[in-house]
């Protein structure tokens, strides 16, 4: 026989196993939400305030969040007192916000600038108020908030927007693609489109353009006359660079060790860092052979370039295992392009 509501709601408050109570959890919502959506955000809430397990009060912030509807004034009242409570506060903003609206802002404008509220929540309320409003108060930093340095907090152009009556923004752009990645020709073009459509479904699966990531990107022209006076790079690798500039790519396949980071025209220089020099004291390591480029790592373990080996407008890809004492290198794949093959197969 199936149980009722009313029965969910004892398991839930006599319930002492955490893993037991979310499966209580998950049963409430798919039974009884699609009919009965208010009566099991009222037990969440009374859950919330009252409950047993005081981390699972936080953790039922997200599901009660998910079952309110935009504007639903009557929980406001809730989310008022949720971020009045120190271990509530975090997902409470998100909750103020989605019931409240514009109406929010001052509240939580308040809360990061509250210097005694921990870093995190104080973040956490910018970064919520940057989504809600499409303003660029986020630009340029960490997706998670938990991640942000006082340092980030843009509290003067907060209180400058909200001086100008909190003018809504029009949100981060994408970047900018070369038109090459729709209509690609050469073969350089072609591995690369390939490589684009693999980082499109991550793209789809989470995506947050105040710090973008699984994007190839037209580079900054600074940073590419910047590598171009450091090093004479293969043709191939250097419109690579150009055109398809890595952003934040990072490529989860099981051939790769922890997984590939691969480098940027922003980040191509500062990774040689650990590899051919110490940017703590400015020191060039003596065993990193001068000709190998880090392209891109696989756990640490570097992917080079040998600048010293180009021909027909590329160069070959060399890899070693780091931790081991001394580099011991082989080649990975005969050019870049080849590589950049391989990375998609």
């Amino acid at each position: 026989m199936a149980k009722t509501i009313k029965q969910f709601e004892e398991s839930l408050f006599t319930e002492d196993d955490g893993s037991k109570f979310s499966k209580i959890k998950d049963n409430l919502i798919k039974s009884f939400s699609p009919s009965d959506r208010e009566k099991v955000i009222e037990i969440f809430i009374q859950y919330s305030k009252n409950g047993k397990m005081l981390h699972w009060r936080e953790f039922l912030l997200t599901d009660i969040i998910n079952l309110v509807k935009e504007d639903e004034t009557n929980y406001s009242d809730f989310f008022e007192w949720t971020i009045t409570k120190p271990e509530l506060t975090y997902w409470g903003i998100d909750g103020l916000l989605k019931t409240k609206g514009i109406k929010a802002y001052k509240t939580l404008i308040e809360l990061a600038q509250n210097e005694s509220l921990p870093t995190d929540v104080r973040a956490k309320a910018i970064k919520s108020i940057a989504i809600h409003s499409n303003q660029p108060f986020d630009r340029d930093l960490p997706q998670d908030p938990g991640y942000w340095k006082i340092e980030n907090f843009r509290i003067d152009e907060l209180l400058d927007w909200q001086n100008k009556a909190y003018k809504q923004g029009s949100g981060h752009k994408e970047p900018q693609i070369h038109p090459t990645l729709r209509n690609p020709k050469t073969e350089l073009e072609k591995a690369v489109s390939k490589l684009d459509n693999k980082l499109k479904i991550e793209r789809s699966k989470q995506q947050d353009l105040s710090n973008p990531s699984d994007w190839l990107a037209i580079a900054d022209k600074n940073k590419i006359e910047a590598i171009e006076q450091k090093w004479k790079l293969p043709e191939n690798y250097l419109l690579f660079l150009k055109n398809y500039s890595p952003i934040n790519v990072f490529i989860d396949d099981e051939k790769f060790f922890q997984g590939l980071n691969l480098y940027g025209a922003d980040t191509l220089i500062k990774s040689q860092n650990g590899y051919s020099f110490n940017a703590m004291t400015s020191e060039i390591l003596t065993d990193w052979p001068s000709n190998y480029i880090v392209i891109a790592d696989a756990g640490a373990d570097p992917y080079c370039i040998d600048i010293a080996n180009i021909t027909n407008n590329d160069a070959p890809i060399y890899t070693s295992m780091h931790g081991n004492g001394k580099w011991e290198f082989e080649k990975y794949a005969d050019s870049f392009v080849d590589f950049l093959k391989d990375i998609v197969e």
